[in-house]
């Protein structure tokens, strides 16, 4: 009788996936270069960030600019099986994108202009991706990606040109539905005159920072929970007359308040509450035609 000798499997034997997080382990170069890296990183754009914190702070119109980092960490943990399997294969084509940012934040850092420098920021994440792990990984995790210019603030020149518009817009809205609940009402410009005060709409009335805000709702709501590229859009899109409309309704209320109430409880408390419960019942409204579309789209097609 011949009994046939079998190798025993060693415990020391590694799965490919074991040996190379072993590697990485014991790589201490790998360490070194990645420390070097995000140092860098940190002292080229170490006060861009920093300022860019402080207008969230400070300017209420952007406040809305602390969600969008946060959001765009949270997709991409919850989207991690699909980008995590993507194959790793750098690309020195990132380096493109890394000159790219590096002229951004020299022209903007020479003209004494901060928005340039944070637009870098974000080309050079995704020339890091791309860098590093390639074009396939980029592609993987490019939604959250450029959901992270929206916590960009636009500059100034920019925002006045569409912040007037909007005050004009807003007072010709509250006036027209003023109008129709038989408030007798005078606008001139931006201002609109009641019987016994007179209401500026002013910059901050304008709309502008609900219309922001709303529509960086509307695009991590549409990254988190639809899938269809065109319902995207369209939620994005239905985002500017719902905030419109509901910035008219904010001055309406404001004017029945000064009439009906006390002109010193339209402009006080309830005018900032009113604000936010207006921006709670719009993001209510996104989700609900959200959920309409999709209702009627599965019926469609079970038709």
């Amino acid at each position: 009788m011949t009994t046939a000798l079998q190798e025993p499997e060693s415990q020391d034997r590694l799965s490919p996936a074991r040996m190379s997080l072993a590697g990485i382990g014991s790589n201490w170069a790998l360490y070194l270069r990645a420390t070097i890296l995000l140092l860098l990183i940190w002292l080229l754009y170490g006060q861009v960030v920093a300022k860019l914190v402080r207008q969230w702070l400070d300017d209420p119109n952007y406040s809305h600019g602390f969600f969008v980092p946060i959001g765009c960490g949270l997709l991409l943990w919850t989207s991690r099986e699909s980008w995590m399997g993507k194959p790793v294969r750098p690309s020195a084509y990132g380096l493109f994108f890394v000159i790219a940012a590096m002229g951004l934040l020299v022209i903007g850092t020479l003209g004494a202009e901060i928005f340039l420098p944070r637009v870098s920021v974000v080309v050079l994440l995704g020339g890091l991706v791309i860098y590093f792990a390639g074009w396939a990984m980029l592609g993987a995790v490019k939604a959250p990606w450029l959901a992270l210019f929206l916590m960009i603030p636009l500059p100034v020149i920019v925002f006045n040109e569409f912040a007037f518009p909007l005050q004009l817009l807003a007072s010709r809205s509250a006036c027209a539905l003023l109008d129709l609940l038989q408030v007798p009402v005078l606008r001139e410009g931006n201002i609109i005159m009641l019987p016994s005060m007179s209401l500026d709409v002013v910059e901050a009335c304008s709309g502008l920072r609900s219309l922001m805000s709303l529509i960086t709702v509307a695009v991590l709501y549409g990254l988190f929970f639809e899938r269809r590229v065109w319902m995207r859009c369209l939620l994005v899109a239905l985002a500017v007359p719902v905030a419109v409309v509901a910035n008219a309704l904010r001055i309406v209320l404001t004017a029945l308040l000064a009439k009906y109430v006390s002109a010193q409880l339209a402009e006080g408390f309830f005018h900032a509450l009113s604000g936010i419960v207006l921006f709670i019942l719009s993001f209510g409204v996104l989700a609900g035609c959200h959920a309409l579309g999709a209702r009627l789209t599965q019926r469609r097609l079970t038709a």
